[in-house]
């Protein structure tokens, strides 16, 4: 788990879907292996979720191919 991880200094990426009107948007964290922090780009002091980075994967490539 991330509860103990300091996250103040991590380089934050932006959702390449993202666009510059405020919409519903997800960052990423680098840099944490096996793990892949996720925010809500709108909300950068709000919570952060980790995923495992296999399960992430599967998901980000579940998007991709629209069988979410």
């Amino acid at each position: 788990m991330l509860t103990s991880r300091d996250l103040s200094s991590v380089a934050w990426r932006k959702s390449s879907y993202s666009n510059g009107d405020g919409g519903n948007c997800v960052e990423i964290a680098d840099g944490f292996p096996g793990l892949v922090p996720v925010r809500d780009s709108k909300a950068p002091d709000g919570p952060v979720l980790a995923f495992g980075a296999a399960r992430w994967a599967q998901f980000v490539e579940a998007l991709r191919v629209g069988s979410l």
